[in-house]
């Protein structure tokens, strides 16, 4: 069994307490990493606010540089690190690749984007004055990763804020450790400078609640549930601690009768489906006009049927297994609540094989809005079906819930594209695009999906502080 260290302050540390890491498709630890105390989470914060002024004193540019270096070294090690995700989390490795492919681009995005944090000039309103507007780096980032998609979402929060000119302290979930330990690898070989960048694994909550208290960490930034999102903006309060949340989803998808049908399956499969059905904004609620419901619920349950199940290694596999135990009984417990619920399973419904955490690919339809299904997140290979008559009314089921982080919408009809998806309240749309996010394009949630935009523009902007300087007794 390998086992990691931590990287901190420039160097690896190995600690008296271990944690295993888990193959999801076998349920059998395949590696230990270094777990670290309160007390080193302090000391992390002091080192990360010590290689403050240096790291905030490079230009833009130069830190770019350190950027792309990180950047190439990805590239150099992309094929074993698409394998190692696939071992941690369990998704195809076909995703697993396109996941280094996107964690490439989110560094290359804002390696540029660190040299546009503009500021302005702002005419004056009384004589002898002048106004600027400046951009700053917020200070030291604690960053909390979630385990679904352990390396890009990890640098959605780490490349803005050290293009800003942040130390980042990264912490990734505990499923999840590998891919944050192979970035502090590459941020080694970029030779960033002693403390801008370090990787600690260990309690949860006593992580947070060090983020949280103490005054070095100037901004949190977390991807996971809405549940802990509310602890944090709780413990928050105490200290105005700055937050960034990209939270839980439940997203809709709605297919209209004059969407083009094969585009619109294969938009429903991949939302559904990719990362085995455990993403943020996979699509939870499938809305088919009455008219065309059987057409697209008997090719759906064709599709579904075909999908393969097996380990992410293995060749062809579309469906790998969940992430824990505990998540295939929870999506268990979703189905058999459905079901309670008055819903009927066209296929799927059950464990697949006797080891490890697989999950039948599920299709469900006639689902109570009662059921757990349709207000919660299932985070799951599971979808359910529901019918409807107009687009009012779509729009109205579509909005009902206390999430909106992103929705799909498929048509042919350019005005009725753009009606719905400015009435749909979500952070992100997709039309006729089961793929919406890209590095160049804000990303976050409405209602209680969260806080604040990652990637675009807006995702440095998260990371730096407004200041106006007045100057007056100018003649």
């Amino acid at each position: 069994m390998k086992c990691y260290n931590v990287f901190l302050n420039g160097s690896w540390r190995n600690t008296e307490q271990q944690l295993q890491v888990i193959d999801p498709s076998t349920n059998t630890a395949f590696a230990e990493v270094a777990m670290v105390d309160r007390a080193t989470v302090t000391q992390a914060l002091t080192d990360a606010q010590t290689s403050f002024a240096g790291w905030n004193q490079l230009t833009a540019k130069r830190r770019g540089e350190y950027l792309r270096a990180i950047a190439s070294e990805l590239s150099a090690r992309h094929e074993s690190l698409a394998e190692l995700i696939t071992r941690e989390n369990g998704k195809p490795l076909a995703q697993a690749k396109g996941e280094v492919d996107m964690a490439i681009d989110h560094l290359l995005w804002f390696a540029e984007e660190g040299r546009r944090a503009y500021g302005r000039v702002v005419p004056p309103q009384a004589d002898g004055k002048r106004h600027l507007v400046i951009k700053q780096p917020v200070g030291v980032v604690g960053a909390i990763a979630p385990w679904n998609f352990p390396l890009v979402l990890a640098l959605r929060k780490v490349a803005p804020a050290l293009a800003a000119g942040c130390p980042v302290i990264l912490k990734p979930a505990s499923a999840t450790p590998l891919s944050a330990i192979v970035l502090a690898e590459c941020v080694e070989a970029a030779k960033l400078p002693q403390g801008v960048f370090q990787v600690i694994v260990g309690k949860a909550s006593e992580i947070a609640e060090e983020f949280l208290e103490n005054p070095i960490c100037r901004k949190i930034s977390f991807t996971g549930s809405t549940d802990v999102g509310r602890s944090l903006i709780a413990g928050a309060a105490k200290t105005c601690t700055e937050l960034s949340l990209e939270l839980g989803g439940n997203a809709p998808l709605i297919v209209f009768e004059d969407a083009d049908f094969d585009r619109a399956i294969e938009g429903i499969l991949i939302t559904k489906f990719r990362n085995n059905g455990q993403s943020c904004i996979a699509s939870n609620r499938i809305y088919l006009h009455r008219s065309i419901f059987d057409r697209y619920k008997d090719e759906l349950l064709e599709k579904v049927e075909g999908l393969k199940v097996g380990s992410g290694l293995e060749q062809g596999v579309d469906i790998g297994p969940l992430v824990d135990t505990q998540a295939l009984e929870s999506a268990l417990s979703f189905i058999d609540d459905a079901v309670a619920a008055g819903g009927n399973i066209l296929t799927g419904g059950n464990r697949y094989g006797t080891t490890g955490n697989f999950l039948e690919p599920t299709i469900i339809t006639d689902v109570s809005e009662d059921a757990r299904c349709y207000r919660e997140e299932i985070f799951a290979p599971v979808v359910t079906l529901y019918s409807f008559d107009s687009e009012t009314e779509v729009v109205e089921k579509a909005n009902d819930s206390e999430y909106g982080l992103a929705a799909y919408v498929f048509t042919t009809d350019l005005n009725r594209s753009l009606r719905v998806a400015e009435a749909l309240e979500a952070g992100t749309v997709g039309v006729n695009d089961p793929v919406p996010s890209t590095s160049n394009c804000p990303f976050g949630g409405y209602k209680q999906s969260g806080w604040g935009r990652e990637l675009g523009s807006e995702g440095i902007d998260a990371f730096l502080k407004t200041k106006h300087v007045s100057i007056a007794g100018i003649t």
